[in-house]
C-alpha cells in the first residue's frame, strides 16, 4: 500500500509522537479512512483484519457474555489504537470494537502492523506501553462500576469522551448511555438531571452539552484522572522524549 502520510501534523498522539524512525516502518502501509457511528472494527472472537489509529472521536471496547450481556469496557480516541490482542502475538478478543463517535481515522493491515512489531523490539515496546496504560483504564473502569455513584460514573465517562472529541456537544441517547454504564435508563436520566442541575451539561434532543468542565470534574471526584495519569506519565509528548 503507498503512502503519502505525513507525521507532522497528525490528529493521532501515539503515531505523532512516535520516533521518526519507527514512524518510517509504518508510513508505507498507512492509509487513511473516514468511520462512522457504529461501525464495526472488532467482532469477538473474530480475526483482526486492520488497527486503527484513531482522530479526534470514539471507539468503544465493549466486553459481553455467552449470553449476550453487554459493558463497556473502554475508551479509544486519539491517544490510542485499536488491535492489541496482535501485541501480544493474538489474531482475535472475545471483545466487540465499534466507533461510537465518528472520526478519521489512518489505518494499518493487521498482517503489516504485525511484521513490523515482530521486526523492531523498540516499536513493540512504545505500542506494549500504551497497552498498559489501557489495561489501567480498564481496570479503572470496574473500580468505578463497583465503587461510584451512577453520576460519578457518568461524569467520568463523559469527561472521557471530552478528552478525546475535542469540542463540547456530545450525540448521544439515554438508551446508548444506559448500554455504556451497565445502569438502567432510568438511572441515567436521573443523574444526566442531576449534573444539570449542578450546571455542568445542558441536554439537547439527542445530545449533550457540557457547560462547565470544572463542575463535571467536580462531580466525578476520585472517578477519573488516574488513567489520564498515567497516560502522560508513560506516553509523553515526543519533544518531551527528547528532552529526556
Amino acid at each position: 500500500m503507498t503512502s503519502i502520510i505525513n507525521q507532522t501534523g497528525l490528529e493521532n498522539r501515539l503515531l505523532a509522537n512516535l520516533a521518526p524512525d519507527l514512524f518510517a516502518l509504518l508510513a508505507p502501509h498507512l492509509a487513511r479512512v473516514s468511520l462512522e457511528q457504529a461501525q464495526r472494527i472488532e467482532n469477538p472472537n473474530e480475526a483482526i483484519s486492520t488497527v486503527f489509529f484513531p482522530g479526534a472521536g470514539v471507539i468503544s471496547v465493549v466486553a459481553r457474555t455467552l449470553g449476550g450481556a453487554r459493558l463497556e469496557t473502554g475508551l479509544i480516541g486519539p491517544e490510542g489504537m485499536t488491535g492489541l490482542s496482535l501485541l501480544y502475538g493474538l489474531e482475535s478478543a472475545p471483545h466487540e470494537v465499534f466507533v461510537q463517535i465518528p472520526c478519521r481515522a489512518i489505518l494499518i493491515p493487521a498482517s503489516n502492523f504485525r511484521q513490523a512489531v515482530e521486526e523492531n523490539h523498540a516499536l513493540h515496546l512504545y505500542f506494549l506501553r500504551y497497552a498498559h496504560v489501557f489495561s489501567i483504564q480498564v481496570a479503572h473502569t470496574a473500580l468505578c462500576n463497583g465503587r461510584f455513584t451512577i453520576d460519578q460514573r457518568l461524569a467520568r465517562w463523559l469527561l472521557m469522551c471530552h478528552d478525546r472529541i475535542n469540542r463540547e456537544d456530545i450525540t448521544l441517547t439515554h438508551e446508548f448511555l444506559s448500554l455504556m454504564l451497565g445502569v438502567r435508563r432510568a438511572g441515567v436520566t436521573t443523574a444526566v438531571r442531576d449534573l444539570v442541575n449542578t450546571g455542568a451539561l445542558v441536554v439537547h434532543r439527542g445530545s449533550i452539552v457540557i457547560r462547565d468542565r470544572t463542575v463535571l470534574l467536580n462531580a466525578a471526584g476520585e472517578a477519573y484522572g488516574v488513567p489520564e495519569a498515567q497516560y502522560a506519565a508513560l506516553m509523553p509528548a515526543r519533544e518531551l522524549l527528547s528532552a529526556v
